[in-house]
């Protein structure tokens, strides 16, 4: 009860290897065919319709090295994080912003939160979740891109506490920071009836905890074997 299973989320890679979990064995043309027949298509969501949020404001403070140069391929947890702050219209027509930090290797999200201000409380709040969450021992880069708030003093101070090694994208390069694009992208993507609905910050609030949580322990992608983040990330700890 009260938790988001999902809408409309999956094509016909994903549901694959469920049938076949279930005990259901069957050709990708059969199961693109009965999908087709039945209705049953992801959604799809047209970028160009959001307006991009970009926190960009020249140089305010101390911009960093760009230690990864692209390359995602980290395999461990807690090696490579990401952040970044994203915005969505909400069905009152107000604007909700989301500051999140996802690991590398296992896509899960080990930090969010959301405001309707893309403000330093934001920021922070954000870090001191990553505080909770982040396991002893690691000291992980962590990868954002030339946004205002990661140029800061009080921003530098808190990584730097946490033992967390800074980087940061090119000037107005997306790509350098692609797998946060990933995710919000797929949020937008399979959430917008969902935000339209939202009348308030409290709504919004409320549902994208919710997305996270199924995002995190039941939303299967191939990028992880077919696990979801956590499962995935319980299993390389295993291994």
């Amino acid at each position: 009860k009260g938790k988001w299973r999902g809408s409309y989320t999956y094509g016909y890679r994903r549901i694959m290897p469920l049938l076949e979990k279930a005990g259901y064995h069957m050709a990708e043309a059969t199961l693109r065919r009965l999908m087709n027949e039945l209705g049953v298509q992801p959604a799809m969501y047209n970028r160009r319709k959001n307006n991009h949020y970009s926190s960009y404001k020249g140089t305010v403070g101390k911009v960093a090295d760009n230690l990864l140069n692209q390359t995602f391929d980290a395999t461990s947890p807690f090696t490579v994080l990401h952040t970044d702050v994203s915005q969505v219209r909400l069905g009152d027509s107000t604007w909700a912003y989301m500051s999140v930090i996802l690991d590398q290797a296992t896509k899960e999200v080990l930090a969010a939160s959301v405001s309707q201000s893309p403000n330093k409380l934001l920021i922070m709040d954000t870090l001191n979740q990553l505080e909770d969450n982040l396991p002893n021992n690691f000291s992980p880069i962590i990868h954002s891109d030339q946004g205002w708030h990661y140029q800061l003093e009080y921003y530098r101070e808190k990584i730097d506490s946490l033992s967390l090694i800074q980087s940061m994208s090119r000037k107005g390069n997306c790509l350098d920071n692609a797998p946060m694009e990933s995710f919000f992208h797929l949020f937008k993507v399979e959430s917008q009836p969902e935000i339209k609905k939202c009348k308030s910050i409290s709504q919004f609030t409320h549902f994208f905890n919710k997305y996270v949580n199924w995002y995190n322990n039941d939303r299967i992608s191939n990028k992880t074997k077919n696990m979801s983040p956590v499962d995935y990330r319980t299993h390389v700890l295993a291994a």
